[in-house]
Parts: structure tokens; C-alpha cells; sequence
């Protein structure tokens, strides 16, 4: 697998005053593997229940998508705050190192916080009106989501920086196609819940691994997620064991058959996460030749739900 093209950082004399600006600083091109998590739930739900319930299906996709925005934008200010976007170096942009517009100008401090409250706004309202309609299942659901998003990186709780991001991220995407099962049905679906858990475990990777470029830059901000808490080297073979256990995971649920045989369509995203455990493994201490390893864990981090998705509607 190439390198692509190296993405060209967003600057104040393009946007300032562009109205796409507000738009381009929630970073929607990593919004898809949400997209794939409400999709994942949508099949799990069956048809039956999406025909019936498409605006709601719609809304909560929408409300799904407005929260990862709100996650991006929050992330975005406390790391300005806690200096290791100012202080990252070895960023690979658009991957890692923030989306850089508070530091190259494009929007203030202020804008930005301003920006993730009313997402954050927008979301608690519209999840209000759904859990009007369906009730305490789905509160929990989104208030973890909420919650867990936003004190992933912002004080007091700053999950990432005690070594709690990848569980708190596997977290929201495990419970993220419940959510949409649960407001689509009314009811949780325990088979759902299983095919969500490998799920859950690549999306967690895709953090772990964009963590190796901005590892000294975390570490002097006071981050001591578990990639600088660890050597290199064994920071490096943590990916390798979190690729066995998703996997591992889903080759279990498929022997004691609680998921359908068609699940080990979600197998075919395997050698993107072996080829992107090789590449980490060879090159954890060079930073700048992590960009191939990072597009293959976000290609099956986003292909496995929507094989998944596929798998439960053929079943």
C-alpha cells in the first residue's frame, strides 16, 4: 500500500472568512466510521423497523453525526489548552495533530468553543425529543456518548490523559449501533451488542495508532495515554494484541454461533489490520512513514461495520 498524497493544512488567508469554515472544523471526513456505526445498527434493526421508522432512523443518524462533530471540536480546544497541538512536530495532518485551525488562524479559541457548545446543544435537544419517544434506553445510551465524548479530552475528566481514551472511545462505539437499535425497535438487541464488539476494538485502534505521531508531543502536555505511558516497543505490539482480540472476538461470537455465519464477512478487513500492525512494528520510532498504517486501520475500522451491516441483513 502507497503513501497518499500529503493533505495541505487549512489556512486563515483561504477560510477566515469562508462560511465552509465552521463546516471544515469539525473534521467531517472522519465522521464516516460513525456513519458506519449507525448503519450497523439500522441492519441489526431489520428492515421492518426502518421502513417503519425512517424519520427517526434519519434524526438519529443526524443527532449520531452532530455528536462526533461537538467531540472533534472540544478535542480540538482542550489540546490548544494543554499545548500539544502548538508543541506537535511530528503530526501526520489531516490524521493526527488536530485540525490545526486554531493554531494556523482560521477560527479563535473562543469560535471553536463556541462551536462545540452548540453542537452539543443541538444534540441534547434532539436527543431529549427521542427519548421522549422511547425512553430511559435510550437515555443512558446517549447521555454515556455525550459524556464519554466530551471528557475524553476536556478537564475535569480527561480520559485520554489517565490512560481511559480507548476504553472510553471503544465505549461509545460499542453502544452506538444499540442506540440506533434501540430507537428504531424499543428494545436492545443482545446479537447487535455482540457484533458491535469487534467493532468497538478497531475503532479504538484507529485511536491508539494515531497516537504514535503526537507521542512526544502528548507526553510534554501532560497526556500519558497508554502510547507514551509504555516503551515504544511495547506500545507498538499493543496494536498487534487489540488486532487479536477484535478478531479474536469475532471468530468466538461465530463458533459459538451468536452471530450468523454470514459475520465472518467482517474477516475480509483482516489483512488491512495485519498490514497496518507490520508497518507499525517496523516503523513505531518514525513518525512521518506512519501515514500508510493509519489509512489501512481507518479503511477497516470503517469496512468492517458496513460488512457487518451486510452480513445481518443477508441473515
Amino acid at each position: 500500500m502507497s503513501s497518499s498524497p500529503v493533505a495541505i493544512e487549512p489556512q486563515a488567508t483561504a477560510l477566515a472568512h469562508h462560511p465552509a469554515r465552521w463546516w471544515l472544523a469539525t473534521r467531517p471526513a472522519f465522521l464516516s466510521i460513525t456513519l458506519a456505526g449507525v448503519m450497523l445498527g439500522m441492519a441489526g434493526s431489520g428492515w421492518m423497523a426502518l421502513r417503519q421508522y425512517w424519520p427517526l432512523a434519519v434524526l438519529g443518524l443526524l443527532l449520531a453525526l452532530l455528536t462526533h462533530a461537538a467531540v472533534n471540536v472540544i478535542n480540538d480546544v482542550a489540546d490548544h489548552h494543554n499545548g500539544t497541538d502548538a508543541a506537535n512536530t511530528a503530526r501526520l495532518f489531516p490524521f493526527t495533530g488536530g485540525s490545526r485551525f486554531i493554531q494556523n488562524g482560521v477560527l479563535s479559541v473562543m469560535q471553536m468553543q463556541r462551536l462545540a457548545y452548540g453542537l452539543f446543544a443541538l444534540v441534547i435537544a434532539g436527543g431529549l425529543y427521542l427519548v421522549s419517544l422511547r425512553g430511559l434506553p435510550l437515555l443512558l445510551i446517549g447521555f454515556a456518548g455525550v459524556v464519554l465524548g466530551w471528557g475524553y479530552s476536556a478537564p475535569p475528566l480527561r480520559l485520554n490523559s489517565r490512560g481511559l481514551g480507548e476504553l472510553s472511545v471503544a465505549a461509545c462505539f460499542l453502544l452506538l449501533p444499540q442506540g440506533m437499535a434501540v430507537l428504531l425497535s424499543g428494545n436492545w438487541l443482545p446479537s447487535l451488542l455482540w457484533a458491535s464488539l469487534p467493532f468497538a476494538v478497531l475503532t479504538s485502534l484507529l485511536l491508539y495508532i494515531n497516537q504514535f505521531p503526537d507521542r512526544e508531543a502528548d507526553r510534554l502536555a501532560g497526556k500519558w495515554h497508554w502510547v507514551v505511558r509504555l516503551p515504544l516497543t511495547q506500545a507498538r505490539a499493543g496494536y498487534g494484541l487489540l488486532v487479536v482480540l477484535a478478531y479474536g472476538v469475532l471468530a468466538i461470537l461465530l463458533w459459538w454461533q451468536l452471530l450468523p455465519v454470514t459475520a465472518a464477512l467482517g474477516l475480509l478487513t483482516l489483512p488491512l489490520s495485519l498490514y497496518a500492525s507490520g508497518q507499525l512494528w517496523w516503523h513505531a520510532a518514525e513518525p512521518a512513514r506512519l501515514r500508510p498504517a493509519i489509512i489501512a486501520t481507518i479503511m477497516a475500522a470503517n469496512l468492517f461495520p458496513l460488512l457487518l451491516a451486510v452480513a445481518l441483513l443477508l441473515a
